[in-house]
């Protein structure tokens, strides 16, 4: 694609947490559409890597430049504050301008322990782990949304887990991801007067490094892993993640989707983009077909219960989802709770 035909070409963006998954896939897809990407993060080059992994926003940085982009790794702790404001000073004063800010921080994997509920959770670690999901963000939308504000444009996006208002299976992890989705809603309404749009974006079942790790394949071979699990059919690589952000960029009406949560393999379908394999992938939608069955089935087994669990605690809130959220109230003997979690009529 020749330079004047790159729909980001002459923007400036910034993917905080771009060192690997979505932020990765985010940042590719941004130099491939011509932007100039700022890579941030923590696990760079001569410092320690995080959550166990190799992966460094030099890598990052270094894969959109092979591919004929543009870009700079900058290391920086977005819990600290006075860090993400020498990257904002540096950003005004090297590029002039910011068109794009993605907030994708996370790595706080090794902090969640899944098996603990709320009334079992070590809180011995809770303010660490609520500085490096949440606060970072509010620091970063804090020091590199007045470039924006000043200018007049740009995008700024929540990156979650989920564009659904249910539960997401641990206390702090829901905590987090919910509130992300609230940040993103809450600048909305405060950008409202100005033509900055903020928004929240959700990958699906991704096939980040570490999944592709647990699965022993690669991006290559990846088809191999559905024998093992057959959701995996209906994963997506972080490139498409990364080319819905291109295609909210790029729209000149993407105020109307401002404060609202968005789903990566949605917006494919809404403006025409595909994985890196042609495909659209929905597992939504598969999902919903398997828990359904399950519902339906005699005596359904501990794995199917655990799944139709973990599906209505997802969509229960959603009242287009209303009728599977009954059937699979009705299979999982949930009528004798309260309305908040049993849609009425579970128990017909």
């Amino acid at each position: 694609m020749a330079a004047d035909e790159l729909p980001l070409a002459g923007k400036v963006a910034l993917v905080a947490g771009a060192t690997r998954g979505a932020g990765r896939g985010v940042a590719r897809a941004l130099g491939e559409a011509g932007a100039l990407v700022y890579c941030t993060g923590r696990s760079a080059v001569g410092h320690p890597k995080g959550m166990d992994r190799p992966e460094t926003i030099d890598e990052t940085a270094a894969l959109i430049e092979a591919a004929g982009g543009r870009a700079v790794a900058v290391r920086v702790d977005h819990t600290r504050d006075e860090e993400v404001a020498a990257l904002a000073e540096r950003v005004r004063r090297e590029a002039g301008r910011l068109d794009v800010l993605v907030d994708s921080i996370w790595g706080a994997d090794p902090m969640v322990d899944w098996s603990k509920r709320f009334w079992e959770i070590d809180l011995a670690g809770l303010g660490a782990y609520l500085d490096q999901t949440l606060v970072s963000h509010v620091i970063t939308n804090r020091r590199l949304a007045p470039l924006m504000v000043e200018a007049g444009r740009g995008l700024i996006v929540e990156m979650i887990d989920g564009h659904f208002d249910g539960y997401r299976g641990h206390i702090l992890y829901d905590l987090v991801k919910a509130a992300l989705a609230r940040l993103a809603y809450g600048m909305a309404m405060e950008l409202v007067r100005t033509d900055v749009t903020a928004l929240a974006l959700s990958p699906g079942f991704l096939r980040s490094e570490a999944v592709l790790g647990h699965f022993g394949v690669t991006e290559d071979n990846w088809r191999d892993a559905i024998a093992k699990d057959p959701y995996f059919a209906e994963s997506e690589s972080p490139a498409l993640v990364g080319r819905a952000v291109v295609a909210l960029a790029s729209d000149p009406d993407v105020k109307r989707k401002a404060g609202l949560t968005w789903f990566a393999s949605d917006l494919a379908r809404e403006y025409g983009f595909t994985d890196v394999d042609g495909r659209m992938p929905d597992f939504p939608r598969m999902f919903d077909a398997r828990v359904a069955a399950a519902a339906e089935a005699p005596s359904p087994d501990t794995e199917s219960r655990y799944l139709m669990w973990a599906r209505y605690s997802q969509i229960h809130r959603d009242p287009a989802r209303r009728n599977l959220s009954v059937a699979l109230a009705k299979a999982l003997d949930l009528g004798g709770v309260g309305p908040g979690l049993a849609p009425a009529g579970a128990r017909a």
